[in-house]
């Protein structure tokens, strides 16, 4: 068992309900924007109170005597976290990729604060297991599933990770000019862009375009040590081809962008474009599996009987 004192660091982001409060300042102002284009505030406020409810019992689960924080999703790039961290995300499974490139192994318990919104793929435990859960966590009596990260390195010294893709293309989405490169074939390209995406990435965006073009190519699964490409919508001319247009990276193995655009390229992970890289004529991207990989505590680890156990390890 660790004997320094744990710290449990909860991971939130605003809701519906407080981004229209910011936008609006009152609560009137935004029942009455919303009432204008025939909506109702009610629904975006009760899941708004779903959300608080559940935050509130997770911080009521922390033991009295452990360290905590609380740390909004747009602060995650400004908070150290310590290589010993508990990190409880209470939200929407996004929250859980946005969380990820910034940590180094910590075991991490995603917590769904309304399971009638969202699929609890990456939070799959209630607010009512978070007690069990952290104690068991302390004792190292839980299960992890290590999910592969997606990783670009370009030649600048610039770094950037991802748990389910890594786009790289225009930032507004029109035609990206690049040449793509791997395992010895090379092609010029113009394209809408290219999506690099983790096995966790497989079940989202990639899955889209695998099924819209009834592709053979066998995804992978969240552990695997590889990733899978496509390439969106490649335009044939005299001068860019669109043969290599979808494959996959394993664990080793490279897959070499450079950029042919005279400005607006851009690299960036998880959907957070605000959070990019530049990527411009001449720069070099090499996309790879990640060293690091996301550690993500499993619903198998609390049962009936491991409940009261842990219930009995903090009484005690």
């Amino acid at each position: 068992m660790n004997t320094l004192i744990p710290r449990v660091v909860v991971i939130t982001r605003e809701t519906e309900y407080e981004l229209l409060l910011a936008r609006h300042a009152t609560r009137g102002q935004a029942e009455f924007f919303l009432r204008e284009r025939g909506q109702s505030i009610e629904q975006v406020e009760q899941r708004h109170k779903h959300h608080q409810a559940a935050l509130q019992k997770v911080i009521a689960a922390i033991p009295t005597d452990w360290r905590r924080n609380q740390v909004k999703r747009q602060e995650l790039d400004r908070f150290l976290f310590e290589p010993e961290d508990l990190v409880i995300a209470v939200g929407q499974d996004g929250l859980v990729a946005n969380t990820a490139k910034y940590l180094n192994g910590q075991n991490v318990i995603g917590v769904n604060p309304d399971k009638d919104l969202y699929d609890g793929i990456l939070v799959p435990f209630s607010s009512d297991e978070a007690s069990a859960i952290m104690v068991a966590a302390m004792y190292n009596d839980i299960d992890v599933q290590y999910r592969t990260m997606a990783q670009v390195d370009l030649d600048d010294g610039q770094s950037l990770f991802a748990l389910n893709e890594l786009f790289i293309g225009h930032h507004s989405h029109q035609s990206a000019r690049y040449s793509i490169s791997t395992e010895g074939s090379k092609e010029h390209h113009s394209s809408s862009g290219v999506i690099i995406a983790t096995g966790t990435g497989a079940t989202g965006w990639a899955r889209s375009i695998h099924r819209e073009r009834h592709d053979k190519l066998q995804l992978p699964s969240p552990e695997d040590e590889k990733l899978a490409f496509y390439v969106r919508e490649a335009f044939p001319s005299i001068a860019t081809g669109t043969s290599l247009t979808s494959g996959l990276i394993v664990k080793g193995q490279s897959l070499e962008i450079r950029s042919e655009l005279n400005e607006g390229g851009v690299i960036f992970g998880d959907g957070i474009e605000a959070d990019y890289l530049s990527f411009n004529w001449g720069m070099r991207a090499i996309f790879s599996v990640a060293q690091n990989k996301l550690s993500m505590v499993q619903p198998a680890s609390i049962t009936i009987s491991g409940r009261e156990t842990q219930q009995a390890r903090l009484a005690s």
